[in-house]
């Protein structure tokens, strides 16, 4: 099997993780000799928001707010893990990035540099509705205070969907549309033969 290169994207609360999660312990076992990169942003966020500092602190400010982190600072979070990670003999797989279309065109210029052609997107379509009820089950702690579900699903439309539109257009990439208001095994299997692997 050739190395997967995979990018999940969708609202917040969509199930990007778990599906992630989900294709890493089936690729783990299908290539067993081969690792498995998950840039998974967010992750790394909460690990540097965590960090003293005057840039954390503003960091922490925009988190507790729910809003969006600053282009410059997602992109550094990411290219920084990832220069430090990466040995090129990975499958590779994104969840938390890109978040705008300014961070998409910057993760479009890492794949010809590594020589990975054709990335997956996997867009995990599902409404604000569906979204919203389960941000608000899952009772993270940056979920729970008043407005931030709300500020979170807004800049989706702004931010997120003209990256989404970018890669359902763009030649160089395989587009997966999934509905991902179904149970999370249904999204999985329908992930596997989106990309050939059932």
């Amino acid at each position: 099997m050739e190395l997967q290169t995979i990018i999940f994207i969708g609202r917040s609360g969509s199930g990007k993780g778990t599906q992630l999660g989900l294709l890493k312990t089936f690729l783990d076992e299908i290539t067993p000799g081969v690792p498995v990169l998950a840039m998974e942003t967010g992750k790394y966020f909460r690990e540097y928001i965590g960090k003293e500092g005057y840039t954390w602190s503003r960091s922490r400010a925009l988190n507790s707010a729910g809003e969006r982190q600053p282009e410059f600072l997602a992109v550094w979070v990411w290219a920084s893990v990832f220069i430090e990670k990466f040995q090129g003999n990975e499958h590779l797989m994104f969840d938390g990035t890109p978040r705008s279309l300014t961070e998409a065109q910057m993760l479009h210029t890492l794949f010809p540099f590594y020589g990975r052609t054709k990335p997956t997107v996997v867009f995990l379509n599902t409404s604000r509705g569906w979204v919203e009820e389960r941000l608000r089950s899952r009772g993270r702690s940056d979920d729970v205070v008043p407005g931030v579900i709300d500020r979170k699903l807004s800049w989706y439309e702004k931010d997120v969907v003209p990256a989404i539109e970018f890669y359902r257009s763009a030649p160089e990439y395989r587009f997966l549309d999934i509905n991902g208001e179904q149970a999370p095994e249904v999204v999985h299997e329908d992930i596997l033969k989106g990309l050939g692997l059932k």
